[in-house]
């Protein structure tokens, strides 16, 4: 794979994508973590997902360890694996195509396609977790807040949603303004979702696609 699309873009963008050693050697640094099935990622130039591609399949490998023999449970734990990763593109056609490459991971492990509801799951999730935007203004391509899903299994095939605003998990000045970086920290806002959404199935959640 070039490293570059086009000169233009790296002057523009500063767009140069990273290669495939460099990504996993920057990932074995933190290893635990990305064997770690609920472990959450950000990565806030994400561009056709080179780093969340190696950290999903990771992820899936440790899906598989503990959850291989049960095709309930990995379906299950595989979109969990999937949920907690995220990422932030400022160029639209790398977005699509970070989607789509982090999709492709998933059904190629699950062997599925688009006529099963946890790949058309998968889709939604992707949109709401990969999102096109910019990382330093902390706003969408619309030029709204970026919002972003906290995702939880429940177990039994329920899964919960919480919104949380990029802006406010990223925000120290509010922790200084209590005279210590962990003061009270439980009653800070930076731990109020603002949404909190009914438990839903894969099924309600691939429904959500077509929304």
């Amino acid at each position: 794979m070039s490293l570059i699309k086009s000169r233009k873009r790296v002057a523009d963008h500063g767009e140069v994508f990273t290669p495939a050693w460099m990504v996993d050697a920057m990932l074995d640094l933190v290893n635990d973590e990305t064997e770690r099935i609920d472990s959450r990622f950000l990565e806030p130039a994400c561009g056709s997902g080179n780093f969340l591609v190696r950290v999903l399949q990771r992820k899936l490998a440790a899906v598989e360890l503990k959850y291989g023999k049960s095709d309930f449970e990995r379906r299950h734990y595989a979109l969990l694996a999937l949920m907690c990763i995220y990422g932030i593109e400022l160029l639209a056609d790398n977005i699509v195509e970070c989607r789509a490459n982090v999709l492709e991971v998933l059904s190629d492990y699950l062997n599925i396609d688009e006529s099963d509801d946890l790949y058309q799951a998968a889709f939604y999730i992707l949109s709401q977790n990969l999102v096109h935007g910019d990382a330093l203004t902390m706003r969408d391509s619309d030029g709204q807040p970026i919002t972003f899903a906290e995702w939880g299994y429940l177990g039994k095939s329920k899964f919960q949603r919480r919104d949380f605003r990029f802006d406010v998990l990223t925000g120290s000045s509010a922790f200084s303004a209590e005279g210590s970086l962990f003061a009270h920290l439980g009653k800070h806002e930076i731990f109020t979702p603002t949404k909190t959404y009914p438990p839903m199935t894969v099924s309600e959640l691939a429904a959500l696609k077509g929304d």
